[in-house]
């Protein structure tokens, strides 16, 4: 984000404004951090702000201050129209395009709304008239920290703000172990940790999140799990009967993918998951070293994200997904043993 669009948000701040602040569908740890964040900064300034989320989240990020305040799409579309439709500025977080939104798009793409997007996934689309991208970013919670560097307003992150940060950062991360962490990324948790974020106490409402019933199904994604040495691949698949089995709640699949991606000598991991209500394969790819999964996932999959975290979907059956996946491996077998890890 350039001087230029800096002061020019700074002038769209300085009066009480309607905001509304959206993050993607199925919004995880940093969609949800950088949302909150933002919204504790904003209430601040005097705005009336409304966070609208495309539907629910894990109960394990419910925790957060503010996240019991998100207007529920799903639930209240009519409500959340009316919201869009008289807000002066909406702000796109942690997505760079409307239809990562899911059924929001049609309202957001109609809107007259002035649009800002702070994001740091790939390709982004021209909508915003303020814009901040940045794919070198580990999270896009760090870059709501530099955010309110940008504007001089570090000074106005509460615990609560700082805690939100924190949490974004720590999930976009896998917990400080991506690439993507950078010593800034470290520096900019250290002053969220003297801002109030308790590291300790974060991580353990991240982390330690386990059900039986959770943990039962972890067994059958393991228990599923194929590997494909030719190609360094494995892949996990999970039907809807097997999540039904297994009481599955939102976000008990969350992470399941890196148990394939640790294995010794596999470069790319990606688990497919049913999802009968939307008549779906939803799908979550995952590689290590320089393997760029958000293009396989934009050629193959619907989708996109990061060089090494990436998602999808197929609107086959399972078994034929399973069949494309296996299908196109071929094509990337001099590429996925070229990496060097």
């Amino acid at each position: 984000m350039n001087k230029d669009q800096i002061e020019g948000l700074k002038k769209e701040l300085s009066s009480p404004r309607n905001i509304v602040i959206v993050p993607h569908k199925n919004p995880d740890g940093d969609a949800v951090g950088s949302v909150t964040a933002l919204y504790g900064y904003l209430i601040q300034l005097g705005h009336k702000v409304t966070m609208i989320s495309p539907n629910d989240f894990p109960t394990f990020l419910k925790w957060m201050d503010y996240s019991d305040l998100f207007v529920n799409y799903e639930q209240e579309s009519k409500k959340a129209d009316a919201l869009i439709n008289e807000a002066d500025l909406i702000f796109n977080l942690d997505h760079n395009a409307f239809h990562r939104a899911g059924n929001m798009e049609t309202i957001l793409s109609e809107v007259k709304s002035t649009f800002v997007m702070i994001d740091h996934h790939q390709q982004p689309d021209d909508f915003a008239t303020y814009m901040y991208s940045d794919t070198a970013m580990s999270s896009t919670c760090e870059m709501i920290y530099h955010f309110l560097e940008m504007l001089g307003d570090t000074e106005k992150i509460t615990p609560a703000m700082a805690t939100a940060m924190y949490t974004g950062i720590l999930t976009d991360t896998g917990s400080f172990k991506y690439r993507s962490t950078t010593s800034t990324t470290l520096r900019v948790a250290a002053n969220l940790v003297d801002k109030g974020a308790n590291s300790e106490g974060i991580n353990r409402k991240i982390h330690d999140v386990n059900t039986p019933s959770r943990m039962k199904l972890l067994g059958v994604a393991l228990n599923n799990m194929v590997i494909l040495e030719k190609y360094r691949t494995a892949f996990i698949t999970l039907t809807q009967k097997e999540l039904d089995d297994n009481n599955f709640k939102k976000g008990d699949t969350e992470g399941f993918v890196n148990y394939a991606l640790s294995l010794d000598g596999i470069v790319f991991a990606q688990i497919l998951i049913e999802k009968k209500s939307e008549s779906i394969i939803k799908t979550s790819l995952r590689s290590k070293g320089d393997f760029d999964v958000n293009q396989l996932a934009r050629d193959n999959w619907e989708g996109g994200g990061h060089k090494n975290a990436a998602g999808g979907k197929s609107d086959l059956s399972m078994d034929d997904t399973v069949k494309k996946l296996i299908s196109i491996l071929p094509s990337y077998e001099k590429e996925l043993h070229e990496v060097v890890i």
